[in-house]
């Protein structure tokens, strides 16, 4: 990664912004997601982590649920240009780090099976049948927080 790359809590309305148009670039451009599907009423509960490099929006993921005793983890996306230069690791490795301040002792996220692989490296195991969340196959994944 020839730039270091911040990853911290989107705390502005303009950050909040450049969270959703990277979203919208990935799941909605790349992945075909219905924008309606993408944006949920969710997103005014989650914490929005960003990650930054040279002030550019490169990677972001949101978490709820902390408060439960799960936190749950999604929209990881990561900028087509920034990918496999260890960005996702860094936003799911805060996330984490978030969920666990605010005291929860497990992460739950469903990931896309194609990087199924990614989440395993990071500690997370694979339970119950694949699913499809429009129309991409999907499996519910945990890790247990220490």
């Amino acid at each position: 990664m020839g730039s270091r790359v911040q990853v911290r809590l989107a705390d502005t309305p303009e950050e909040i912004e450049a969270v959703r148009a990277l979203r919208i670039r990935v799941f909605v451009g790349e992945q075909g997601v219905p924008l309606e599907a993408e944006m949920d009423e969710l997103d005014s509960l989650a914490r929005h982590a960003i990650a930054l490099a040279d002030g550019v929006v490169v990677g972001t993921g949101r978490m709820y649920g902390a408060s439960t005793g799960t936190a749950h983890v999604g929209r990881m996306a990561v900028d087509a240009a920034q990918r496999r230069r260890g960005i996702g690791g860094l936003i799911l490795s805060f996330l984490e780090d978030q969920a666990r301040l605010d005291g929860a002792g497990q992460v739950e996220l469903h990931a896309q099976t194609y990087v199924r692989s990614f989440y395993e490296r990071h500690g997370y195991a694979a339970g119950g049948e694949q699913f499809f969340e429009v129309d991409i196959e999907h499996v519910r994944m945990t890790k247990r927080l220490e």
